[in-house]
């Protein structure tokens, strides 16, 4: 598979909850950094983990993937029924047909409030 094909796939199997298929497209020592909430994540198993024991409650829409070589950067939002819209932009690292790295920006929308003097430059999305 192509590493564009690798990552939508990751986004299917977690929207499945498929944790078992997940697994398979990530590397053993896979490492993933939040650097929003200042963590990184090591190792498949822990990853898969922390998605798994997520709240229920959330879907997933994909909005683009863009690859070059073997780094994808996908756009994802993550609607909550309690918790929320988050949007997350993730630039994997795919390599031998596993994804071995990768870096998200995780937000909920309308939490970085724009500040009133750019009002003049903008329009509210």
């Amino acid at each position: 598979m192509e590493p564009s094909e690798i990552v939508q796939g990751f986004w299917d199997r977690m929207q499945a909850r498929d944790w078992e298929g997940l697994g398979e497209l990530l590397a053993d020592d896979l490492v993933v950094d939040w650097p929003v909430s200042g963590e990184r994540i090591v190792g498949c198993g822990n990853f898969v983990s922390i998605n798994a024991e997520y709240p229920e409650g959330w879907s997933i829409r994909v909005l683009r993937i863009v690859a070059d070589g073997e780094v994808v950067v996908s756009e994802v939002e993550v609607p909550h029924d309690t918790m929320g819209v988050h949007r997350v932009v993730s630039l994997w690292t795919v390599r031998d047909g596993k994804i071995v790295g990768g870096r998200e920006y995780w937000t909920e929308l309308g939490s970085d409030p724009s500040p009133e003097w750019r009002a003049a430059f903008v329009q509210r999305l």
